[in-house]
């Protein structure tokens, strides 16, 4: 369904294009008429994110395809002859659940098969979680709903959109950058990255650097952040100023820093963001730096202000780098787990590509998304969980495609139980945030493999009951219950699902609070269903966490004819460990099912919790 709207036709939809509505209800009932001066009141895009989020998973190949000169090359999205509906739930003041919900209902009523969510707000309960409700409602219709795990990383227990019926999807970065290096007056050159494509610093000459945060930029904090007027043009006209990360977004600071007659812009990460760096399209020639290099350039600026040669610094931008190692490593930005409302489901489920992503862009928007950007481009680099989304919406298109009895459970499942935890040096990935290894509090089952998921093998499949006995074993009520499915449900096949880790879940998650016990057990009952080769034989691996016990009995499973479905049971026991009171303790392993041709990998995390 195609409805018009302000510039936006009927004319506007076509064989690619064949849905398009809005929903705002639930936005003008809170604040009133929209303002149609700052917004359209149709399904046309005054934002971008939309814009880019679609075309990721569905865009047709366009060559040459660039932003600002930068990553030239085809652009495609994940699935490039996929039809596309378009569905406007956000608005200037944000996205209302009312409208997400009639989004939702509308979506599935048209007969999509995939449902695309870049949105998220806070973890409640499901019965309270407006994203929840809706995509319950659509996965009961067969209808596969993705969403983004939120951009609140890298602390844990920052991952939103957690129900087990939705795929959350954390961001990895790309073998691909930009660098764009700051050299500074004593000759330290360091790392920054950068899609500023406007004229740059003069070759060779070096520019006075002053942080804003220092001494006479007025008010210290205000300035530190580079918010709009805490500037003072006196100080900073000529010069490169470094702008601490927060509040007002990384392009808006350098609006800032121009308006107020700076040269360039160097963006310090805050201790929060660690090392993550994001590339964006900046207004002035800018670069951002991880917290310690922020670091290192505010100490050389004081040092060198007290001695007789003033501190000065250039910013070198290099375009676009291919081949760039280690990658994938999992964004600073991702949102962890462990999952804050049902811990015994590992979230988020898998990572895809959300870093530095080129995208389709609206034509009335600048790149840097400033206000008084008037710069036009067809295409745009922008990172978040909402880039990664889009990616594994675009794979369950083709999945769907290509095994069109799947159910979404099933697609979930070969995505999952076929991604990959090792980077391109044949290492576990890297948290880009600290360097460090990463976890599967970060990567969950690890990043998508869209040539192995279209022949996993085997599949954890998981119906509606299935999902209804999981509500039940976390406690909650009936009349909540139903909130969720808005359906009668009830709890009779409850009791024998046993608890609420037992729903089939491709990934497996113990959590034992430890009163004072010594040795703590619990066991899992998964069933796999074959959609390999008729006559196969599956043999499984266990890579037991540390300091744990893990069977899985039987240890093979023997196919006759593809669609059967097979039991196993696994048995967890472990051992408690020291840790102080509100302490926990996480380890994780693998359980993996192979007949010689396909691998069926399974996460299984033990959390040991010391009670307050």
């Amino acid at each position: 369904m195609c409805v018009s709207g302000k510039d936006f036709s009927r004319a506007s939809c076509n064989r690619k294009l064949i849905g398009a509505r809005f929903f705002c209800n639930g936005y003008e009932a809170t604040n009133g008429k929209m303002n149609e001066s700052t917004e359209y009141r149709s399904p046309r895009d005054s934002d971008g994110h939309g814009t880019h989020t679609a075309s990721i998973a569905a865009g047709r190949y366009v060559f040459p395809a660039s932003t600002l000169g930068y990553a030239k090359g085809v652009a495609a999205g994940m699935a490039p002859k996929a039809r596309l509906a378009a569905y406007k739930v956000c608005w200037n003041a944000g996205c209302y659940d009312s409208d997400i919900l009639a989004a939702f209902d509308a979506a599935v009523n048209d007969g999509v098969d995939v449902i695309s969510l870049s949105v998220g707000g806070v973890v409640v309960p499901y019965y309270l979680d407006a994203i929840a409700i809706g995509s319950f409602g659509a996965a009961d219709r067969g209808v596969f709903v993705s969403a983004s795990a939120g951009n609140g990383g890298p602390g844990g227990l920052t991952v939103t959109n957690v129900a087990p019926w939705v795929a959350t999807v954390g961001a990895g970065t790309i073998d691909r950058d930009f660098p764009a290096d700051v050299k500074l007056g004593n000759e330290k050159v360091i790392r920054g990255v950068s899609v500023y494509g406007g004229p740059g610093l003069a070759q060779g000459k070096m520019y006075p650097v002053i942080y804003a945060g220092s001494e006479g930029t007025g008010d210290g904090y205000s300035s530190s952040l580079c918010l709009d007027g805490s500037l003072d043009p006196k100080l900073v006209k000529g010069k490169i100023v470094l702008c601490d990360r927060g509040i007002n977004s990384r392009a808006a600071k350098g609006d800032v820093v121009k308006k107020a007659g700076g040269v360039g812009m160097i963006l310090a990460n805050g201790v929060f963001d660690g090392e993550g760096l994001v590339a964006d399209c900046h207004v002035l020639p800018a670069t951002a730096v991880g917290a310690s290099a922020g670091d290192e350039i505010r100490s050389y600026i004081s040092v060198a202000s007290k001695s007789n040669s003033p501190p000065t610094a250039t910013i070198v931008f290099k375009g676009t780098r291919l081949g760039v190692r280690p990658a994938p490593v999992v964004a600073s930005f991702s949102a962890r787990g462990p999952n804050p409302e049902s811990p015994e489901i590992l979230k988020p489920d898998v990572i895809a590509p959300g870093l530095n992503i080129l995208a389709a862009w609206p034509d009335k928007v600048g790149p840097s998304g400033v206000p008084n950007d008037n710069r036009r481009t067809e295409f745009n680099i922008l990172s978040g969980t909402s880039m990664a989304c889009p990616h594994v919406s675009g794979l369950a298109a083709l999945l769907k495609a290509a095994h069109p009895d799947w159910s979404p459970a099933a697609i979930k499942s070969a995505l999952m139980t076929t991604a990959y935890t090792v980077d391109n040096r044949r290492e576990t990935m890297l948290d880009e945030s600290t360097g460090n290894t990463s976890t599967v509090m970060d990567f969950g089952a690890g990043h998508v493999h869209p040539q192995k998921a279209m022949d996993p093998g085997l599949i954890y499949d998981i119906s509606t009951f299935d999902y209804v006995d999981f509500l039940c074993n976390s406690n909650y009520t009936i009349n909540n219950i139903q909130v969720v499915t808005r359906k009668t449900a009830d709890c009779s096949g409850a009791k024998r699902a046993g608890h609420a880790g037992n729903l089939n879940y491709p990934s497996m998650s113990a959590v034992f609070q430890q009163y004072g016990k010594h040795k703590m057990s619990t066991h899992f009952i998964r069933t796999v269903t074959n959609v390999g080769d008729p006559n196969s034989v599956y043999k499984v691996t266990i890579k037991p966490p540390s300091r744990t016990l893990v069977t899985v009995q039987p240890e093979k499973l023997v196919f006759r004819r593809v669609g059967q479905k097979l039991s196993f049971l696994v048995r967890v026991e472990t051992m408690a460990v020291k840790l102080s009171p509100g302490g926990s303790s996480l380890k994780s392993g693998s359980i993996v099912w192979s007949d010689g041709k396909h691998t069926v990998t399974s996460p299984i995390v033990v959390t040991l919790q010391q009670p307050l």
